[in-house]
């Protein structure tokens, strides 16, 4: 899987347009045994209350929502373009929603926490939990973004623990509640937070609370075959946090380096994938813990903004893990889930 030259966080339109152009293409063939689990990956939803009418959710925020679950739970069944490869869409397992559920998690005011009960209702309404609480008809795992809860506190945390706690056959759970392990088909999925951290050997104020979710990889990993594929979600992108710099604060960072590097040593040499949200485009690449250009290391897939209120493109993972590896398709939209259609690429990636 050739690297894909990461973005600035706002560089989604350009990127869109040269997306095709240098996306790295692989084989349409599809291999005739059945996968070992399917899935689906979202982000950045970001249900969002109307400030003038804070129990109301924003006409526009409540309509993308909406239809991205309807497109979620029609397009099992359906087709593959022949560009990727053909044949029809399993059932997946179930959906990862990697952050940034809700708009207003970050922001403090009487308004502003009548908001955030109304956005987080909102998602709960659509996405339920398990596939028959809400709308969505699969089970979904979420972390928390930054406009959940940056500093691990308020509504949306609460009830993501409360959530958690709830889950049946986990295999590990944090001790806050807020991170877990379970498996589908035999593949190892672990849900960590907004950021992975903390590496408690740097002592340095950190921008984002990790609540723990390290420690928790560790334990988890501990108890994990080494062997057995892996699949993590956080929210935040480890891009552009890999190489240290001289002479900077990095109380400001989203991301430690320090922290950064913890997570990759507690990853290297296992089988895993890694995906988040939180810059509003599609990147893929290759990471060694030290580049965000290498040729070889974890394969990383950063999703698209699946329901952003700000504008009506949008874009989700499909990620089948079959024998051979696992394959990442793009499905988008361009005029908020009123139609949408798969990307004319597929990504490859052993684990």
């Amino acid at each position: 899987m050739k690297p894909l030259t990461p973005l600035n966080r706002r560089h989604f339109l350009t990127h869109s347009a040269a997306a095709l152009a240098g996306a790295c293409l692989t084989s349409p063939a599809r291999a005739a045994s059945p996968p070992l689990t399917s899935f689906l990956v979202i982000g950045d939803t970001h249900f969002l209350a109307d400030k003038t009418q804070p129990d109301q959710l924003d006409t526009t925020s409540a309509a993308y929502t909406a239809r991205l679950v309807d497109t979620l739970n029609r397009l099992p069944g359906t087709e593959f373009s022949e560009a990727v490869g053909g044949g029809k869409v399993p059932a997946p397992s179930g959906v990862l929603h990697v952050g940034d559920i809700i708009d207003t998690g970050d922001k403090n005011g009487p308004t502003q926490l009548a908001m955030q009960r109304t956005e987080w209702a909102g998602y709960v309404a659509q996405f339920g939990l398990t596939g028959v609480e809400g709308r969505l008809k699969f089970p979904v795992f979420e972390v928390p973004g930054n406009h959940d809860s940056p500093h691990g506190a308020g509504h949306a945390i609460d009830q993501m623990a409360a959530r958690q706690r709830s889950r049946k056959n986990l295999k590990g759970l944090s001790k806050n509640g807020l991170h877990a392990s379970w498996e589908w088909g035999g593949v190892h999925f672990a849900s960590l937070g907004l950021i992975v951290g903390t590496d408690r050997s740097v002592d340095r104020k950190r921008r984002y609370a990790a609540m723990d979710s390290l420690a928790f990889l560790l334990e988890d990993l501990a108890n994990t075959p080494k062997d057995q594929p892996l699949v993590l979600m956080h929210h935040v992108d480890m891009a552009r946090y890999t190489v240290a710099k001289p002479d900077v604060d990095y109380t400001k960072w989203e991301w430690d380096p320090a922290d950064v590097a913890a997570f990759y040593a507690a990853i290297k040499g296992r089988r895993a994938a890694i995906f988040y949200g939180h810059t509003h485009f599609r990147n893929v690449f290759r990471w060694d813990g030290a580049s965000i250009q290498a040729k070889e290391g974890v394969a990383v897939f950063n999703v698209d903004n699946g329901a952003h209120f700000s504008g009506p493109a949008q874009a989700f993972f499909h990620v089948e893990v079959r024998g051979d590896g696992l394959t990442v398709r793009e499905f988008e939209t361009r005029d908020g889930w009123q139609t949408g259609s798969w990307t004319p690429q597929i990504w490859k990636a052993s684990v």
